[in-house]
């Protein structure tokens, strides 16, 4: 039996998020609050636990907004600027809950993480800095304090990323390939999350069109597209695009699983 899972989306934009800085696009420019996409990121609530994937620039905002105030970790899914750029932010968190933040990465992003952050691991620790406790997690299951996570590799272009299956839920972003054996991780989902930036092809993103073509192979009960960009379309517009059974994601909207 699938445990029960609680999703909240904090952003589902692309890396400048939507509106962009300086675009006067229909969607820039839109009043509809669904057309508004902070850098993509989401908080699961599952087993009592809370884990927030991914810390872009806007993770403060995507904190109060939200009225967060329990975090149990953090797992990310590549290393890209738009993913792991809010993680100074964690030592709020420190502070109200009195503990170090564990955090679920691979080995390359703990890297990375560490030449952007040099002063997280810096030997004199300056009071306030993040506190963090790396674990560093393969393309294997895992577990967070008994909640069971098992990461599903796929292809950013040349770089590989890890998205994630929690019970019936997977959550799939910045990618243009999943390879057989993935998807096959993947079958069975009640809901799936995937990428769909844009309807033109790009190098490294699934296309509006790749990303439901996909859904229609693996068949979830629900989806949702994420990470999108401005170049995708209204919302409303969009939408009525999709396959019945797909749905654009937008910030701030809960999903139970």
């Amino acid at each position: 039996m699938n445990p029960n899972v609680k999703v909240t989306f904090l952003g589902t934009g692309t890396s400048q998020g939507v509106p962009v800085i300086a675009c006067k696009c229909k969607v820039c420019v839109s009043l509809d609050y669904k057309n508004k996409r902070l850098r993509s990121s989401i908080l699961i609530e599952t087993g009592g636990k809370h884990i927030v994937i991914d810390t872009g620039p806007d993770f403060r905002q995507q904190m109060l907004r939200e009225k967060v105030n329990r975090i149990d970790a953090v797992v990310y899914t590549h290393d890209h600027i738009d993913h792991i750029s809010g993680l100074d932010d964690i030592r709020a968190f420190n502070y109200v809950l009195k503990k170090r933040m564990d955090i679920y990465c691979s080995e390359y992003v703990k890297d990375s993480i560490k030449r952007q952050f040099p002063y997280i691991f810096s030997e004199f620790k300056y009071p306030g800095i993040p506190e963090i406790d790396i674990h560093i997690i393969e393309n294997k299951l895992f577990s967070i304090e008994g909640v069971s996570i098992l990461p599903i590799e796929v292809q950013h272009l040349k770089l590989p990323v890890l998205g994630y299956r929690i019970g019936g839920f997977t959550y799939i972003t910045d990618a243009n390939y999943i390879s057989e054996d993935e998807k096959a991780k993947i079958k069975g989902c009640d809901v799936i999350v995937l990428n769909a930036l844009r309807k033109e092809p790009h190098p490294s993103h699934f296309t509006l069109q790749e990303a439901i073509d996909l859904m229609m192979e693996l068949k979830p009960k629900q989806a949702y597209f994420t990470h999108i960009s401005h170049q995708l379309g209204l919302h409303n517009e969009v939408e009525k695009e999709l396959p019945p059974f797909i749905k654009l994601a937008y910030d701030g909207l809960n999903i139970d699983v």
